[in-house]
């Protein structure tokens, strides 16, 4: 990087910053900073949920596999989450803006209380938010590993910088900052992207053009959609995982649903989400499919590759715009977790462990989410420094194994509980499926791995612990059915947009953190 470089991404820098101050003005209780107080457009909740869902991470960990075995990075990555955004447009976006519009809850988990019980609500909002520090904590440790490359600033370093920057545009401007943000960083990323295509396609003449390139030795086995250990029950399993994590399971998601306006908006913005990512991604794949043929990786896993090509092929001022290109995905998704979870603990646990929070108004309400946000940004930072230790091993190794493993049990009684055929599931279904599932996650990646010729491998690895999930949910709830009529009344106000009686049976959630009674 030269000063053109770093103008650009100081320049960026700033332009987050105050895109952050001038969306201060538009927050003036908690439901303006975790909802957009449901005024965000379909449009901008649309980019907003594409910008949220992926981060640095592509540009390393997905780069490298991009590297060593081509094509199958966009069949089994960004395909199922095209596919499984489409399918939730339909099944759970409408119903997850009811949380707000008809429960006027400000957290995805809110509506636990009453759909199940009180220790639900606790174990789903304690691990989630847990599972959140981790996962950020790899995305800031993926965007350091680039920064290192670049500007030669150690892992600390550049987890501080990227830290810092976030914590002030999403703390001061909640979720209108992250949308509006992601709005520019789409803007920027389209830019940075197409850059980097062209001058890979300009460098393809030396290799037989486009289409010869593919027969080129470095790159025989690439055009294949499955290869090594992405195979086809890790594309279906993925695809299952998928279908709840980018509708709401991790939260962050959840709540571009709950900020639009109503439920057909809210299913408008996941159809954008989904075409941006059958698409976009294709655009920012091809030059890590034809990286073999362009650098040589001095990595194992090949995730310097990406890093190295663009410090080859592109220009100053270029070479900045791509680099911020990085920042964007990862700030966008790492503000939109922050407030996520700030959301959480705010609403649902910190009334829990607090009589004093109970009684929070507006402004003592909004103080505490700002706080909260900053010291989840705080924890995520400090466990991005351990990315690369024995307990966490690579990013990758997060970003798949942990994050995808973990989020099955937490997604399954909050994503299920919505739809009416799972009425029967209730406390004792939730409760069950999920310790069950965290435990099966610890039994296939410790015990049963380390006594397998070989391990467990990596489809399973993530997929059963979800698969256990589900499947005690739905027989529990055959076997013991706790549909009380207060539950199907709740049901009912998440499933339709009129005022039956069923429906009005059950009174709107009030906005404040409600008391609560065990």
């Amino acid at each position: 990087m030269n000063s053109l470089d770093w103008a650009v991404l100081i320049g960026y820098f700033a332009v987050m910053i105050a895109i952050g101050i001038w969306s201060h003005k538009r927050v003036d209780n908690v439901s303006d900073f975790f909802t957009a107080g449901g005024r965000m457009p379909w449009w901008l909740s649309g980019i907003s949920h594409h910008m949220s869902g992926y981060s640095a991470v592509m540009f390393t960990g997905y780069a490298g596999i991009a590297y060593t075995y081509g094509v199958t990075s966009f069949v089994t990555w960004s395909f199922p989450i095209a596919l499984g955004i489409a399918i939730g447009s339909k099944l759970f976006a409408p119903r997850i803006n009811r949380l707000r519009s008809r429960l006027h809850v400000a957290s995805p988990l809110e509506y636990l209380k009453n759909r199940y019980d009180l220790k639900t609500q606790q174990a789903l909002a304690w691990s989630g938010m847990l599972l959140k520090i981790v996962d950020v904590g790899a995305k800031w440790a993926a965007i350091a590993t680039l920064l290192s490359v670049f500007t030669g600033v150690s892992l600390n370093q550049g987890i501080l910088i990227t830290g810092a920057v976030t914590a002030v545009y999403c703390t001061i401007g909640g979720l209108w900052a992250d949308a509006l943000t992601e709005l520019g960083q789409f803007v920027i990323q389209l830019l940075a992207g197409l850059a980097m295509l062209f001058a890979v396609l300009a460098e393809l003449g030396d290799h037989g053009g486009f289409f010869g390139a593919w027969d080129e030795p470095e790159l025989r086995g690439h055009g294949e959609p499955l290869v090594g250990p992405y195979g086809t029950v890790f594309l279906l399993a993925f695809l299952f995982i998928k279908l709840f994590e980018y509708n709401g399971g991790m939260l962050n998601q959840a709540q571009r649903y709950m900020a639009t306006p109503t439920p057909r908006e809210a299913e408008r913005s996941a159809r954008l989400s989904a075409v941006l990512w059958l698409v976009w991604p294709l655009v920012l794949f091809f030059p890590m499919w034809m990286s073999p043929l362009l650098v040589d990786s001095r990595k194992a896993d090949g995730s310097d590759s990406y890093a190295l090509m663009t410090e080859q092929l592109l220009p100053h001022g270029l070479l900045g715009l791509v680099i911020v290109g990085f920042f964007s995905h990862t700030m966008a998704m790492c503000s939109s977790d922050a407030n996520a979870i700030a959301a959480v603990f705010t609403r649902d646990v910190a009334p829990v462990l607090s009589a004093r929070a109970r009684a929070w108004g507006e402004r003592s309400g909004l103080i505490a989410a700002r706080v909260t946000t900053v010291v989840f940004l705080g924890l995520s930072m400090a466990v991005a420094t351990q990315v690369d230790s024995p307990t966490f091993k690579d990013i990758i190794t997060v970003v798949i194994k942990w994050v995808a493993g973990l989020m099955g049990p937490i997604a399954i009684p909050m994503m299920l509980g919505l739809l009416r055929p799972f009425r029967r599931s209730g406390p004792t279904a939730a409760l069950t499926s999920w310790a069950t599932g965290l435990l099966a996650f610890w039994l296939v990646n410790y015990p049963i791995h380390w006594s397998v010729d070989g391990g467990v491998p990596l489809e399973y690895q993530v997929s059963i612990p979800l698969a256990v999930s589900l499947v005690l949910y739905v027989l529990i709830g055959y076997a013991k059915p706790e549909d009380t009529p207060e539950r199907l009344a709740l049901i009912e106000r998440i499933n339709t947009d009129g005022d039956g009686s069923a429906a009005a049976a059950v009174p709107a959630q009030d906005g404040a953190p409600a008391p609560v009674k065990d």
